[in-house]
């Protein structure tokens, strides 16, 4: 079993995700002890933004951390878990808050699906996702 940074990079589907967080320095927060759980968008989550948006974010890096850590919170929250919080929020890392709906699938912000859960993690838990979720502006 493999931290989060390191599960992540051996899936293969989070190439985007793992160039943003290496160029936001937050691996070594992303490999440090957590427990972390990771809301990930997959490589096609990151496709769906318009042209050009991750090279731009690439570029304003405080912006960049901000929506990588949007996806995580504190803890290990397990599939099981999340599913008793319908209608909750959850405080991300960043400080803001992600609304959590559970009728008919889980979806994050009422857009963001879960596609896929319990990648369990040393350090953590991944949910993969099928949008790349933003913090309100």
């Amino acid at each position: 079993m493999h931290d989060i940074i390191d599960t992540a990079v051996a899936a293969g589907s989070f190439k985007t995700l793992a160039a943003a967080v290496t160029a936001a320095d937050l691996v070594a927060t992303l490999k440090g002890p957590g427990p972390f759980t990771v809301f990930a968008p997959s490589d096609e989550a990151f496709a769906k933004l318009p042209a050009g948006t991750v090279e731009s974010l690439l570029k304003d890096i405080p912006k960049l951390k901000a929506i990588l850590t949007y996806p995580v919170v504190a803890g290990k929250v397990m599939a099981a878990d999340v599913m008793t919080m319908d209608g909750k929020t959850a405080a991300t890392v960043n400080g803001a808050l992600v609304k959590i709906s559970t009728a008919g699938g889980v979806k994050l912000n009422g857009e963001v699906n879960v596609v896929k859960t319990d990648i369990v993690c040393t350090n953590g838990v991944i949910h993969v996702i099928d949008s790349v979720l933003l913090p309100s502006a």
